[in-house]
């Protein structure tokens, strides 16, 4: 928590974490305050400006009823209503073509909303899903690096520079912009980490 003189304060970092909006987004809407209202700031910390947290959060909750439909969330808003970590929200949707985890609804700079309702039926049918793993399931390669208890930084470079008996993608995927999902067959990773401990 960032404070100036006892009070709480956020500097564009602060929202940038706290909210997920973009630099330029914030920059923007700073420089439009004569005509959108923003706070001006309540003085610096370090070289940065600060804005007062309690005036700048009902200036953005004003701005969010105007311009997110009703219904929508954020991934924070997720976290506190389901009792669900941050980290995992975020892994669940790195996982959606996988997991069949609902699209954005409305993207409001780098922010991203869900549809609460959609959100919610699919994530409590998640949870009652069987946990039962088959051999034969296709697994991204983070959840390969689980399975094989590694980071998953270390094995990302397992797609372009794969060590001696990874096994070849069950499946590739083609996601936008020339990148592609690479799905193993979870007995092949199985059979791989065997491999690798023996």
């Amino acid at each position: 928590m960032t404070t100036l003189d006892g009070r709480r304060v956020y500097t564009r970092g602060d929202l940038m974490a706290e909210h997920g909006l973009g630099r330029s987004t914030l920059e923007k809407w700073y420089r439009e305050r004569a005509s959108n209202g923003h706070p001006e700031p309540a003085g610096t910390v370090g070289s940065q400006l600060a804005w007062d947290a309690g005036e700048w959060d009902r200036w953005y909750a004003a701005r969010r009823s105007h311009d997110v439909p009703s219904g929508l969330v954020t991934r924070d808003e997720l976290a506190a209503r389901h009792g669900v970590s941050r980290h995992r929200l975020k892994q669940l949707w790195a996982e959606r073509a996988a997991n069949g985890h609902p699209d954005v609804a409305h993207r409001a700079g780098k922010a991203m909303y869900w549809d609460e309702a959609a959100w919610t039926a699919w994530y409590r049918s998640l949870e009652a899903r069987p946990a039962e793993e088959g051999p034969d399931d296709l697994v991204t390669l983070a959840e390969a690096a689980r399975i094989l208890g590694l980071a998953q930084t270390s094995v990302t470079v397992y797609a372009k520079r794969p060590p001696a008996g990874w096994p070849e993608p069950a499946r590739v995927e083609p996601l936008g912009g020339g990148r592609v999902r690479r799905l193993y067959r979870r007995r092949d990773v199985l059979a791989y980490g065997a491999r690798a401990k023996g």
